[in-house]
């Protein structure tokens, strides 16, 4: 992890350079201006860097959370100042090459304080649309619903990334608002922490107040193996009162009705524990009502033909910062709602947090509620 926060630490600096020539060189500010600049890019270079070692547990994010939520919140305005930037060079560029210098002064002088402003409007909106994440509605109609599960709310929960940012009042805040939709059953997504258990095991503990008389079960996101202490975790969760899937399969009875629940690994783990959707799977017919929780949209891939009524996922985050919306499908075959990939209807939550900036730009946080129903023909669709 040290080796990650050194890379980490050159390429921050690297976009700090940049961002320096672009805001206070290339305008030719005053030195005055030059240097207020430099001074805020170092404090936000350093502020980032403490913040990233917090994420990766080199550092312990208890006693300092707001250094990594200002060093997380200045990445994503350094996100949007870059963006400004480019656009603005563009225009620059081409008055250079028009050989209008005056006119290419004018741009930089009047055109750099608009990518600021817009820069830190766009944070500031940012930090406002993560801060509470909204219950939207979703519902499965399929004649495969049996009659005792017609009408089983299912509340998804995924990607708190409780941890160095998001501390355990963001959890409770979570959990309360799950406890307010009524659900009858809660499944956790994954992606829950950032960090070692010992750091953050306090932030993530108000899961143990979920409220579901069917249970609370869980499944591993990346985030759980990138801190290299997943079956720590998941052992913590288990404390907490959580059920954890690990590769494996339980059923859930309401009325008569059985329900099939099966979880696997994230997609990411390796060796004992790579995910084994035939582990998962093992025992279900085709007569089976059977829902597969899994981190990762991409898992559907790995299901075709075996049965699967409905997945359940998170980890994209919806694109969580514009316009990493439009580079999501590089990676999954889907980035949010409602859709099939396959044959397998497949449910992808925003996810209820946020990883590194606090920050939801045109992709607000969500925490899904879907009803089962029995009807004629198969539909999963949105409500909200």
């Amino acid at each position: 992890m040290s080796i990650f926060v050194l890379v980490v630490a050159v390429a921050l600096a690297l976009l700090s350079l940049l961002l320096y020539r672009r805001l206070a060189v290339a305008p030719r500010w005053p030195d005055a201006v030059r240097r207020g600049v430099a001074l805020t890019l170092a404090l936000g270079w350093v502020a980032l860097l403490l913040a990233f070692a917090m994420q990766s547990g080199v550092i312990d994010p208890r006693p300092a959370r707001w250094v990594a939520w200002a060093g997380m919140t200045w990445l994503a305005l350094a996100w949007y100042l870059l963006l400004g930037s480019v656009v603005l060079g563009i225009g620059a560029l081409a008055l250079r090459r028009a050989h209008r210098p005056q006119a290419r002064l004018r741009l930089l002088r009047f055109g750099t304080p608009v990518v600021v402003v817009a820069a830190l409007a766009t944070t500031g909106y940012g930090v406002s649309e993560a801060a509470t994440p909204s219950v939207n509605v979703a519902m499965l109609t399929s004649p495969r619903v049996p009659e005792g599960l017609d009408r089983l709310r299912i509340a998804l929960v995924t990607d708190l990334h409780v941890g160095p940012v998001r501390d355990r009042a963001f959890t409770q805040s979570v959990v309360d608002r799950v406890n307010e939709a009524h659900p009858d059953i809660v499944l956790l997504g994954g992606d829950l922490v950032d960090g070692k258990v010992e750091q953050v095991a306090d932030a993530i503990a108000p899961i143990a107040g979920l409220e579901a008389p069917l249970g609370v079960y869980a499944v591993s996101g990346n985030h759980e193996f990138i801190s290299g202490e997943a079956d720590a975790w998941m052992r913590q969760w288990e404390t907490l009162g959580v059920t954890v899937l690990r590769n494996r399969g339980t059923v859930v009875a309401r009325d008569g009705s059985e329900l099939h629940l099966a979880g696997v690994n994230d997609l990411t783990a390796t060796g004992a524990d790579a995910t084994d959707v035939d582990a998962a799977l093992a025992g279900t017919t085709a007569d089976d009502f059977t829902i597969l929780l899994a981190h990762q949209p991409l898992t559907a891939k790995r299901v075709q033909g075996r049965g699967v009524d409905l997945q359940l996922s998170g980890h994209t985050h919806g694109g969580q910062l514009w316009p990493f919306r439009y580079f999501v499908p590089l990676q999954q075959p889907m980035v949010d709602g409602a859709g099939l990939v396959g044959d397998v209807p497949v449910f992808t939550s925003r996810g209820a947090g946020a990883w590194g900036p606090p920050e939801r730009v045109l992709a607000p946080p969500e925490i899904p509620v879907i009803t089962l129903r029995n009807g004629e023909r198969q539909v999963l669709e949105r409500l909200d």
